[in-house]
């Protein structure tokens, strides 16, 4: 059984959980390490304890490099009881520097992939701090065996033109996991509620200022014909006032954190529409990233709303679905929705459900290909009889 020690920047992330149900789902054994945004140690992720590499804070990237540096001084001790991984997957810049560290502490030559689905807006900078953190990324990188990314719009406008990565690449999309085949017809799409109201749900890591104050203005203007449920992790970081925020706004509601995928099919079907638009780094980020929000919510029959000059916009384009907006504004998005009636919606919708579901989705044996693309970067032998979750 391939034996996989993962390194990541924040245990708590639901993405995490997610990517070690797959690997292990694919036959793979994992071994958790990293770091956390919580107060106290997380003592359990889909049944593993986490080696705790100590606590970080969102947005605070000084703190983020003095915690990373002290860890290099202590994981060789922290990993002392973990048997010899065959691989090392690294989420995330400051985990390819453990990484190596790491792999010095087990005194052998352990093939690293390099995880990265988001690029930060630091390494985009034009001045000595962006040029310096791509020149380490480099280094860093300049012998990981694999890099995993979830957008080809990262690939095309970041790691080969900047040439940070010489590794071959592998495309993992965000996509929404299902613990079954996706057999044809299979489905747990519900008729959505009679509106109006018509739902605008907001799902996942709630980081962006702009769309909760452009989604609070058109729910006003709309007068109560639509309603805005956000779900997930607010980053509390980048609103001064959430909770009071939503609090203040008639037709907005916070309905707090949920599990996933146990919770994806009840929360998607309470809604008519997926909020897909990002502009936490606009012109940037924002606008390659092809979201968990994107697949999850078109998975359960949601219709997506984007912005057409992203690279969700172009993906919904060849899709032919969802409602793509020309701008940012709560005049177009009047202009888009402002009329919407049973028909259309059902139209819209109908859509969406017309798509093959593994477009959304990956299943066993998604997961099964990716550990044995793993598997062939180490000196383990393949098989895929390897235990998988029950």
């Amino acid at each position: 059984m391939l034996h996989v020690l993962y390194l990541v920047h924040d245990v708590s992330d639901p993405a995490v959980r997610r990517r070690i149900t797959m690997l292990r789902a694919g036959g793979a054994q994992v071994t958790l390490a990293g770091f956390r945004r919580t107060t106290n140690p997380i003592a359990d992720v889909e049944g593993l304890r986490p080696i705790d590499l100590g606590a970080t804070r969102d947005g605070r990237f000084g703190q983020r490099l003095a915690a990373v540096a002290k860890a290099a001084l202590s994981i060789g001790s922290r990993l002392g009881g973990v048997p010899r991984p065959d691989l090392i997957i690294a989420r995330n810049l400051e985990m390819l520097a453990l990484a190596r560290r790491a792999r010095s502490a087990f005194g052998a030559s352990v093939p690293i992939v390099y995880e990265c689905l988001d690029i930060h807006r630091l390494v985009l900078r034009n001045d000595v701090l962006g040029k310096a953190l791509r020149a380490t990324e480099r280094f860093l990188a300049r012998d990981v065996k694999l890099l995993v990314t979830s957008s080809p719009a990262f690939v095309a406008n970041y790691f080969e033109p900047f040439g940070q990565v010489a590794a071959p690449i592998e495309l993992v999309e965000n996509k929404y996991f299902e613990v079954a085949a996706i057999l044809p017809g299979a489905s747990e799409v519900e008729e959505s509620p009679v509106g109006p109201p018509w739902r605008i749900g907001w799902f996942g890591a709630l980081r962006c200022r702009r769309s909760l104050e452009l989604l609070a203005d058109f729910s006003r203007r709309m007068e109560g014909r639509f309603e805005i449920v956000l779900r997930g992790r607010p980053a509390l970081s980048e609103f001064p006032d959430f909770h009071g925020f939503v609090e203040a706004e008639p037709w907005l509601s916070f309905r707090g954190p949920y599990r996933n995928p146990e919770d994806m099919a009840a929360i998607y079907n309470d809604v008519h529409f997926s909020w897909a638009i990002d502009f936490f780094e606009a012109g940037q980020n924002s606008e390659w990233l092809l979201p968990n929000r994107l697949y999850e919510g078109c998975r359960f029959g949601a219709v997506p709303i984007s912005m057409g000059n992203t690279e969700t916009g172009r993906f919904l384009k060849q899709q032919d679905i969802g409602v793509l907006l020309p701008q940012a504004s709560p005049e177009a998005l009047e202009a888009a929705l402002g009329k919407m009636e049973e028909h259309r919606f059902a139209r819209l919708k109908g859509r969406v459900l017309a798509r093959n579901p593994r477009t959304w989705s990956y299943d066993r044996s998604d997961c099964r290909a990716l550990v044995e693309r793993l598997r062939s970067l180490t000196a383990v032998p393949g098989s895929f009889a390897a235990e998988a979750l029950a």
